[in-house]
């Protein structure tokens, strides 16, 4: 899965599953450039990946908010000012705000649908016609199983992550027929710094329901984000890859 001289884009690059993405691409030969709001925390990401702008494989630090379509598009343009192209788009960002469909403020719904689903939707127009010029492209959506299967608590997580299948879908048969890819990654329950504030009980409920008995890592999920990104992935498009333990089949 070589992906040197490649130039991929990864949202909510600061932590998680995200870095995982970012360093993984990196490490596969990608000069990747790593979108969220806390700079800090992208800076140490682009530590981890080193190389400068002489190197193979560049990592350069794009802070902004992912909910911004001003900033957004200030973004991409910049990135492809700077690289000449954008191969591969990671649409990773994400937030949860729980609670219960009755109690739900609307600022939560708004907030969680915005930075999770609206930003995909924002981030994969700005690549669509660099891509489109090349004729080569992979656009990964991060899902969730929650997205597949629902969650108490987390309808407007849910919903968003369900709208992004939808998504992928649909931009799957707008492109395949110019060598572009749309692919989903579903990850289930991932050792996070948003799974770790669930309580021991949710923790021991939830392994109870994954037959392989143990949460995954953000490094397993970017390896499968990693292989759609790649040549080996060119007659994959539209599908939904579930990357949960077993939680849910089929």
């Amino acid at each position: 899965m070589n992906l040197n001289g490649r130039v991929a884009v990864v949202t909510g690059a600061s932590q998680g599953i995200g870095r995982a993405c970012a360093l993984e691409l990196a490490k596969r030969g990608a000069s990747v450039a790593l979108v969220a709001r806390n700079q800090q925390k992208l800076e140490e990401v682009a530590a981890e990946i080193g190389g400068g702008p002489a190197a193979p494989v560049r990592a350069r630090v794009t802070p902004a908010d992912i909910e911004n379509e001003d900033q957004i598009k200030a973004v991409f343009k910049a990135l492809i000012a700077d690289f000449g192209k954008i191969d591969i788009l990671v649409n990773n960002a994400g937030i949860a705000r729980d609670q219960l469909v009755m109690r739900m403020k609307r600022a939560d719904w708004d907030a969680v649908l915005n930075t999770n689903l609206t930003s995909a939707y924002l981030c994969t127009q700005q690549v669509i016609s660099p891509m489109l010029k090349q004729r080569w492209g992979r656009i990964i959506n991060v899902t969730s199983v929650f997205g597949q299967m629902g969650q108490a608590g987390q309808a407007n997580y849910a919903a968003s992550k369900a709208g992004l299948i939808g998504l992928t879908m649909a931009i799957a048969r707008e492109l395949g027929s110019r060598n572009i890819t749309c692919n989903a990654v579903a990850p289930g329950f991932i050792e996070t710094a948003m799974t770790s504030v669930l309580s021991d009980d949710l923790k021991q409920s939830a392994l109870k329901m994954i037959p392989l008995g143990r949460v995954g890592t953000p490094e397993e999920v970017a390896h499968c984000v990693a292989f759609l990104a790649s040549d080996e992935a060119s007659y994959i498009t539209g599908h939904v890859l579930n990357v949960n333990g077993g939680m849910l089949m089929g």
